[in-house]
């Protein structure tokens, strides 16, 4: 007990706490890990960083799209990858420890919160990742056509992936920018009734011929408010093994594809820009 409060006490003196555009970020030091971070935005946990081990992959989210890179390609295998959102640019490391070699692109809108992530989490000096601040959508449409074998999306302001970026318009320039064959995946947020995630399945459905959807089963059924994670490509997924993985995480989780997908959606409607509204905000309880 008394080296539990040593440990609180700990990050408590250590944490990094700064305003940046979108709110109030904190650094907190992880008291099991000697050079490891998580970032919170306005209390809300956004990211977790190993500087010592960025294969690393601490929240549940963040693992699953970790599969999704992990079976992107073939292992080891270099590749271009965009991500949408940066946070403390968790995925990115892991792309570059996972994938060396790779060329990758970034866009964080918030300009203070990347010059706060790479002051006090510096990326590796030989990684190939490039950071732009620029709104998320802005910055895709000037990745060249079919550049990226890799598009993640995982973009939050204030808790909720904003309007624009939930639209066919959107994933119209998300499929320019892939290359043929190309992945994208993206970190949905919803809770009952799960209208969002719904009516976001029926929009990668107008526009991509294979999808798949990793979430836990309680936030599938409606029963809390959770994350799930939306893999589209205009080929075949690796479905079974993208199964297997996500069963033997330490929080288990199902792959919902096929038809079982489409039913899923209810009968929703694939989302306009005119139509779109941002993702609804997490209740209060999911943050304590």
């Amino acid at each position: 007990m008394g080296r539990s409060r040593d440990n609180r006490r700990r990050a408590a003196a250590e944490a990094v706490v700064e305003a940046v555009e979108g709110g109030l970020a904190e650094l907190i030091p992880d008291p099991d890990r000697a050079r490891a971070w998580s970032l919170l935005i306005d209390g809300a946990p956004q990211s977790h960083v190993d500087l010592d081990d960025p294969a690393h992959l601490s929240f549940e989210y963040q693992r699953r799209i970790g599969h999704v890179i992990d079976l992107a390609a073939p292992p080891g295998k270099p590749v271009q990858a965009v991500h949408l959102g940066g946070g403390a640019l968790t995925l990115a490391r892991y792309t570059a420890a996972t994938r060396p070699r790779s060329t990758q692109q970034v866009v964080e809108r918030d300009a203070a919160l990347v010059q706060l992530v790479r002051r006090e989490l510096p990326l590796d000096p030989g990684a190939r990742i490039r950071v732009r601040s620029a709104d998320a959508r802005e910055g895709l449409a000037k990745v060249p056509d079919g550049w990226a074998d890799l598009i993640v999306a995982d973009v939050f302001s204030g808790a909720r992936t904003p309007a624009h970026l939930t639209s066919t318009e959107f994933l119209d320039e998300v499929r320019r920018a892939l290359r043929p064959g190309g992945v994208y995946t993206a970190n949905l947020a919803d809770g009952p009734p799960l209208a969002h995630l719904r009516a976001q399945i029926a929009t990668a459905a107008a526009r991509f011929a294979e999808l798949a959807l990793i979430a836990d089963p309680a936030v599938l059924r409606g029963k809390r408010f959770g994350n799930a994670i939306l893999v589209a490509s205009d080929s075949p997924l690796p479905l079974a093994e993208l199964t297997r993985r996500a069963a033997s995480d330490p929080h288990p989780a199902r792959v919902e594809q096929g038809a079982k997908l489409m039913d899923f959606t209810g009968g929703a409607t694939p989302v306009t820009d005119t139509s779109a509204v941002a993702s609804p905000a997490p209740p209060p309880s999911v943050f304590r």
